[in-house]
């Protein structure tokens, strides 16, 4: 199989080459890594969106849109599906680098993390990759600088020259499709919380509605939030059976019924005190191999329909 970072590099090279259509701003730094800006001092859009979603998983999942509803209104949908999830899903798509300089935060996610391969899920799985490029995609309302991009090189160990940093912030039209498309990816990985082999999951795939586009980072992550934990909806294909299905739905969490927004702000917005649950689609369908179908949770339109003031 190819390197997830080149596959995900000649997706890059692809939103380069299309950049005005997909309204993306391209900056080369000092030490000439690329920045992407997909939604920061850009406003975003819904197929730039499609194509970071796949940029993050490294071009190993199918990312589509369809209209649906959401508390009697139309509502864009996001839809991913992949039969590689423990690569794509876990070891590329996932936000797991955390990105602090003097005057820069940020949440990347994407392949580079499998050149570092330092979380635990990187042994679980039994991943790690060496290239000349590194793809990671950055969640913040700021444009990364020339400190974080020597930051990602080092911890990659690509020359500066071989770094790539898509951005988008929260609150952007890519911001909303992003998080919509996280709905399958937090049910592989909520079952991979509880203790299932990562690689027992053979397929799965999500849908989650786009969430309204808001004015701050703070609200844009409670309504994509909202938008999977109360709108998500996810079907996965599994080898093994489990005795801890019944807890991979949002649903199953003590605080769930609250707008996020509201939940957030019980703990002070310390996500840290927030249970890790509550991170996961509203309803999963899950088929055993041989075995028996499970459906757990439900969607709850009504939530969305307070957080989002329908």
């Amino acid at each position: 199989m190819e390197s997830l970072n080149r596959m995900a590099t000649e997706l890059v090279d692809e939103a380069i080459e299309f950049a005005d259509e997909l309204t993306i701003d391209v900056h080369q730094l000092t030490g000439d890594a690329a920045v992407l800006d997909f939604g920061v001092q850009t406003p975003g859009a819904i197929e730039a969106g499609l194509l970071l979603a796949e940029i993050q998983t490294a071009g190993m999942a199918t990312v589509q849109t369809h209209t649906g509803r959401v508390a009697g209104t139309p509502r864009t949908h996001v839809e991913l599906s992949t039969d590689q999830p423990a690569l794509s899903l876990l070891c590329a798509g996932k936000g797991g680098w955390e990105l602090v300089t003097d005057d820069f935060e940020g949440l990347g996610s994407g392949p580079a993390r499998a050149l570092v391969a330092e979380e635990d899920i990187f042994d679980r799985v039994g991943y790690a990759e060496e290239f000349d490029f590194a793809v990671l995609v950055v969640e913040s309302d700021q444009l990364p600088d020339e400190a974080v991009a020597r930051q990602v090189a080092d911890r990659a160990g690509v020359p500066e020259s071989g770094v790539f940093l898509p951005t988008y912030a929260a609150a952007s039209i890519t911001g909303s499709v992003v998080g919509a498309a996280r709905a399958t990816e937090l049910a592989v990985y909520r079952l991979t919380e509880l203790g299932y082999d990562p690689l027992d999951v053979l397929s799965a795939s999500g849908t989650a509605p786009v969430a309204p586009v808001a004015g701050d980072e703070s609200t844009a992550m409670a309504y994509t939030n909202d938008a999977v934990m109360y709108g998500g909806e996810v079907h996965l294909v599994v080898d093994e059976p489990f005795d801890r299905f019944d807890e991979v739905a949002s649903s199953a969490r003590s605080d769930y019924g609250e707008p996020f927004a509201d939940i957030s702000e019980s703990v002070d917005h310390d996500y840290s005190e927030l249970d890790r649950g509550l991170f996961a689609p509203a309803q999963v369908t899950i088929d055993v191999v041989g075995g028996e179908t499970h459906v757990v949770g439900d969607t709850a339109e009504d939530v969305l329909a307070e957080s989002y003031g329908f």
